[in-house]
C-alpha cells in the first residue's frame, strides 16, 4: 500500500514540472533560427504564401497566446499535429517510443550482465589479478564516448563477423531482437564501468562485515556466502547509481539512434529540430520527462524494496 501512495504522490508532483519543462521548451525552441514555414514550403514559397501557411498553423498569434493554446491542448492529451509529418504528434511518438524503450531495456539488461558478474569477481578477488585487470576496465570505457563504441561493434560484428544488422529496427520480434543486440552493448558500455565501480567497492564493504565473518566461520561456502548474502546488500547503493545514469541516458540515446540508424524518440527529435518542427519537439520533450522521472520513481521503489530501512515519503 505503501508503494501505491508514494507513486500518486510523485504522479501529482510531476504536474507542475511538466508544467514547467513546456513553458521552457516552447519559448527556447523558438529562439532557433529559421521559420518553419519557409522551411516546409521550401526556398520559391512567396511571402504570401508563407504568411499563409504561418496563419494556419498558429504562428502569426502572439507568443502568450500560442502557448495558452498549446496548454489548453495539452491538458486535453493533444500534443499537436506535425506539418513536417503531417501526422499527429501523439501517433508519431507512439511509432517511435517502443524503439527507445526497447533501447533502454536492452541497455539495462547487457549493463548488469557485465556489471555484475565483474565487480563480484573483483571484489571476492581483491587486489588480485582478476581485479586489477576489471579496474582498469572502467578507465578505458569511461573515455571512450558512445557513438565510437557504437562504429567499433558495427565494423567487427556487424561488417566483418555479420553476426548483426549494422543499422535498423527490422519489422518482425526475431528482427528487433537481433536490431537492439549492438545498440543495447554500445549503451552497457558506457554504463557498466559505472556499475563496476560502484558494486566493486560496495561488495568489499560488505564483505568485510561481521555477518559475513560469521557466516565464513559456519562453515556456508563463499559463493554462497558472496551471492546469497553479500551481493543483496552491496546493490542497494548500485541501483541508485544505475537509475540515475539510466536517467541520464534516457535524454541521449539519440547519439545511439543516431549512430544505429534507430527510429526512435532520439532520432526523431533530431529530424524535427532539423525541420523546425515546433509541436514534435515539444511532444517528445514532455515524454522525454515523463521517462526520467519514472526511471527516477522505479530506482527509488526497488531501493525500498531492497533495503526495508528506507522510507519512501
Amino acid at each position: 500500500m505503501r508503494y501505491v501512495v508514494y507513486i500518486l504522490k510523485r504522479v501529482v508532483s510531476l504536474i507542475p514540472v511538466l508544467l514547467g519543462i513546456s513553458f521552457i521548451v516552447f519559448f527556447l525552441i523558438r529562439l532557433i533560427p529559421g521559420d518553419p514555414a519557409a522551411t516546409l514550403l521550401g526556398v520559391h514559397a512567396t511571402p504570401e504564401a508563407v504568411k499563409e501557411l504561418r496563419d494556419q498553423m498558429g504562428l502569426e498569434k502572439p507568443l502568450l497566446s500560442q502557448y495558452l493554446t498549446f496548454l489548453g491542448h495539452l491538458l486535453q492529451g493533444n500534443l499537436g499535429f506535425s506539418y513536417v509529418y503531417n501526422s499527429s504528434v501523439l501517433g508519431l511518438i507512439g511509432t517511435s517510443l517502443p524503439v527507445t524503450i526497447w533501447l533502454l531495456v536492452s541497455g539495462t539488461f547487457f549493463t548488469l550482465l557485465i556489471a555484475v558478474p565483474l565487480a563480484v569477481l573483483a571484489a571476492a578477488r581483491r587486489n588480485g589479478v582478476a581485479d586489477n585487470i576489471i579496474r582498469a576496465v572502467p578507465v578505458v570505457g569511461l573515455g571512450l564516448p558512445a557513438f565510437l563504441l557504437g562504429i567499433v561493434l558495427i565494423l567487427v560484428f556487424g561488417l566483418k563477423l555479420g553476426w548483426f544488422p549494422v543499422g535498423g529496427y527490422g519489422d518482425s520480434l526475431a528482427e528487433h531482437l537481433r536490431g537492439i543486440v549492438l545498440p543495447g552493448i554500445t549503451v552497457a558500455l558506457t554504463l557498466a564501468p559505472i556499475v563496476i565501480r560502484s558494486l566493486r567497492a560496495s561488495m568489499i564493504e560488505v564483505l568485510s562485515s561481521d555477518y559475513i565473518v560469521t557466516a565464513h566461520s559456519k562453515g556456508i561456502s563463499t559463493a554462497r556466502v558472496v551471492l546469497g548474502h553479500a551481493l543483496r546488500n552491496a546493490a542497494v547503493s548500485s541501483v541508485t547509481v544505475l537509475g540515475v545514469n539510466i536517467a541520464y541516458l534516457t535524454g541521449s540515446t539519440l547519439v545511439v539512434e543516431r549512430v544505429f540508424s534507430l527510429p526512435g524518440i532520439g532520432q526523431q527529435m533530431i529530424n524535427s529540430i532539423f525541420g523546425r518542427d515546433f509541436p514534435t519537439v515539444q511532444g517528445i520533450t514532455l515524454v522525454f520527462a515523463i521517462m526520467v522521472v519514472v526511471v527516477n520513481l522505479l530506482t527509488d521503489v526497488a531501493h525500498s524494496a531492497l533495503d526495508p530501512r528506507v522510507q519512501l515519503a
